[in-house]
């Protein structure tokens, strides 16, 4: 089946593999160790083997988690098999534990980041990514607004182009950063695109380059304080300023199949790529039953909803990844995209 549908489009069309759940998944355990089936296989490998395989979409690339502390031999294994695999690798860096609003938090905050830094050189990864705006799900926590949120922007610039500096990013293979930001309830203030691209533009003007990018992720626009206009007049901005990075596919609320997003990936997805510079898409979809994700399910029941309508997850996913697909291709066959 492997291959049966060709990419028209050129960009890069990989997966974030989320389906397969952060706790027995993807999270390591307290000794550093990755999940692994009973052959003795990472977990993660196993299932982007089995999608590559079975899905007539191409799967070009994944977007994996990298968590601080991970046995140095798992993560060789990790991203050796996936480049085993023929895909590229990308890497999302993994903050937990520190506020990188908190001057008090900066030290932790760098620590964690110059981490993933240090594993995208030594792999020699091009392009890295982050949640790392403030901490995720803060019982209590305020939307930061006027000075306040000022101050926020300020110090997580202070942070993140310390790290850049500490990790000696410049000159180094990564060639680019995306910061994302998240609906509200697992953050309180930077939750628009509009919002993390303050963070982004003034680290860059610190930089001197357009370094930092802006993810543009369809589920947190469609669960955001803006409107799909609103969103598609800011991706027009972040890109002019060759200021927007990775496009992921996923769906708002439930972060489960992509029919249940009522139109903001075909929205968004269409208005990226007009502007000329859509390079990387991803497929992301969540287990509605996965550990980790309890207080999103919480916050809003409509995450623990179960789209999969009888098929297993993976299927749902190879269904995105067919679906997705097809729209890039439709997007070149309407003049809207560049062919491969």
């Amino acid at each position: 089946m492997a291959g049966e549908l060709t990419l028209k489009a050129g960009v890069e069309l990989g997966v974030v593999p989320t389906h397969i759940k952060f706790v027995g998944g993807l999270v390591p355990d307290d000794d550093g160790r990755l999940p692994r089936n009973p052959d003795g296989q990472l977990t993660v490998i196993a299932e982007l083997a089995a999608l590559k395989e079975e899905s007539p979409a191409p799967v070009q690339s994944a977007q994996i988690t990298v968590f601080p502390g991970v046995h140095e031999g798992d993560t060789d294994d990790l991203i050796s098999g996936i480049r085993n695999l023929g895909m590229e690798v990308h890497i999302i860096m993994m903050v937990g534990g520190a506020d990188p609003m908190n001057p008090a938090d900066e030290d932790k905050v760098v620590e964690m980041l110059v981490s993933g830094l240090e594993v995208a050189k030594k792999y020699n990864i091009k392009q890295v990514a982050s949640t790392s705006a403030e901490e995720w799900m803060q019982p209590g926590a305020t939307p930061k607004t006027g000075e306040a949120f000022d101050a926020a922007v300020a110090q997580d610039v202070k942070a993140h182009v310390r790290a850049y500096n500490e990790a000696g990013v410049e000159g180094s293979c990564i060639e680019s950063w995306d910061l994302e930001f998240l609906r509200g309830g697992e953050f309180q203030t930077f939750t628009s695109l509009a919002k993390i691209w303050e963070v982004v533009k003034t680290a860059n003007a610190q930089i001197g380059k357009p370094f930092f990018k802006v993810m543009v992720d369809a589920a947190h626009c469609g669960d955001s304080e803006l409107s799909i206009e609103e969103n598609q007049a800011l991706i027009w901005q972040i890109a002019k300023a060759d200021e927007m990075g990775m496009f992921h596919c996923s769906a708002k609320t439930t972060r489960g199949c992509l029919t249940t997003d009522d139109g903001w990936i075909g929205s968004l997805l269409a208005t990226a790529a007009k502007t000329g510079k859509l390079k990387n898409v991803f497929v992301e979809i969540f287990h509605h039953e996965d550990a980790a994700l309890e207080g999103l399910r919480n916050l809003d029941p409509g995450h623990g909803l179960d789209t999969t309508d009888g098929r297993t997850y993976r299927q749902t996913v190879i269904d995105g990844m067919v679906e997705v697909t097809h729209r890039l291709n439709n997007l070149v066959t309407r003049g809207h995209l560049q062919g491969a």
